[in-house]
């Protein structure tokens, strides 16, 4: 049994990871901002603790943990992007890592493992395949999630292991990117996003949660590890095959224009994208469940 800390615990991702972690037997504690949202979404945690970055109550609650996962974060496509949303989207992600590592670093014993949740936005948009090592994009979301992993990176000065999960486009029939694809293909008008041409890096729910949980299990894991596919596709390559494994065609397009009227600058996010490899994360030793997108979505839509 591991003793395990998660921040953003009742988020898309997080859910799942507690209740993968709850059923399997580990003693987890909830960091949040609402107890009483974390008890009504995750019923069967170890301990609930009040969170706020800007104060100290929780600190000693790190105290002699296996791992502290951390995947807060202001959700980037939340709404449309203005000063203010791109401020909380950075302010999120930076000072609440700040405040846990800060924290660990007064603790006498100190967590063994800091996982945090990291994006592959890091690379921005690359048509040449990147992976772990690869230098991170100049624009804003790359920016974000090199600051982020550099704040996360400092725990390593406390001799705490640190694994930075640069997480892809996760693939989910409840929530996520995949929802309003799925729905626009039962009606028959499914079809890529813009050109069709970006990369679309993507990855079944359940191999992030077994990624995290073996970055978790396995000490000799550290730094980066891309949580996508061994086989990204374009969109419009995506796009056909969901709409095979739908019996549905893959005909209509969504035009460029009409993402960045809705979306303004983060339309980037969805017309851009790169060609990720989890070169790290195979060497290390992890085995995807699904290595192919059609696999994957059957296994989604057929269940």
């Amino acid at each position: 049994m591991k003793k395990i800390i998660i921040t953003g615990a009742t988020g898309f991702i997080g859910k799942r990871i507690a209740e993968e972690l709850i059923s399997r037997g580990d003693e987890v504690t909830i960091f949040t901002r609402s107890v009483k949202n974390a008890k009504q979404k995750i019923s069967n945690a170890y301990d609930y603790v009040e969170w706020n970055p800007e104060l100290n109550n929780w600190y000693k609650k790190l105290e002699d943990k296996d791992a502290v996962v951390h995947l807060a974060g202001e959700n980037v496509m939340a709404k449309r992007w203005n000063a203010e949303h791109k401020r909380n989207i950075l302010s999120s992600r930076v000072d609440g890592t700040r405040s846990l590592v800060s924290a660990i670093g007064q603790l006498k014993d100190k967590p063994k493992a800091f996982i945090s949740a990291s994006a592959i936005g890091f690379y921005g948009n690359s048509e040449s395949p990147v992976n772990e090592d690869s230098e991170p994009g100049r624009d804003f979301l790359a920016e974000v999630v090199n600051a982020w992993e550099s704040e996360a990176g400092k725990v390593e000065l406390y001799r705490v292991r640190r694994v930075s999960i640069r997480t892809g486009i996760v693939l989910d029939t409840n929530e996520g990117a995949l929802v309003p694809m799925i729905n626009q293909f039962r009606f028959f008008v499914g079809g890529p996003i813009g050109s069709g041409e970006q990369w679309f890096p993507w990855i079944h729910i359940d191999d992030v949660v077994k990624i995290f949980l073996f970055a978790i299990d396995n000490q000799i894991v550290s730094g980066a590890l891309n949580a996508s596919s061994p086989n990204p596709l374009r969109m419009k390559e995506f796009c056909k095959t969901l709409g095979r494994v739908m019996h549905r065609p893959s005909l209509f397009k969504v035009p460029a224009f009409i993402i960045k009227i809705i979306f303004g600058e983060a339309a980037d996010v969805l017309l851009n994208g790169a060609q990720v490899i989890p070169e790290k994360t195979i060497k290390a030793g992890y085995n995807f469940r699904f290595e192919t997108a059609e696999e994957a979505l059957k296994n989604l839509l057929h269940k």
